[in-house]
């Protein structure tokens, strides 16, 4: 999979620190790429973009 023009952003909920945070890519057409920012040549997960809505918009999530 191609994510070369993935723009990568930081989680609002990253800390000051820069530690534990996830960069989420939505610029691609019909995915949504997220990735640890500790490691951006490491492993990308790829979501459709209802599912990653679905997943952000649950109210169960940290329950």
């Amino acid at each position: 999979m191609d994510l070369t023009g993935a723009r990568w952003r930081k989680s609002i909920r990253s800390g000051p620190d820069g530690g534990n945070c996830v960069e989420v890519a939505s610029n691609l057409p019909g995915l949504v790429a997220v990735r640890d920012s500790k490691d951006p040549t490491g492993p990308v997960l790829v979501f459709p973009p209802d599912a990653w809505r679905a997943f952000v918009g649950s109210d169960s999530v940290g329950r």
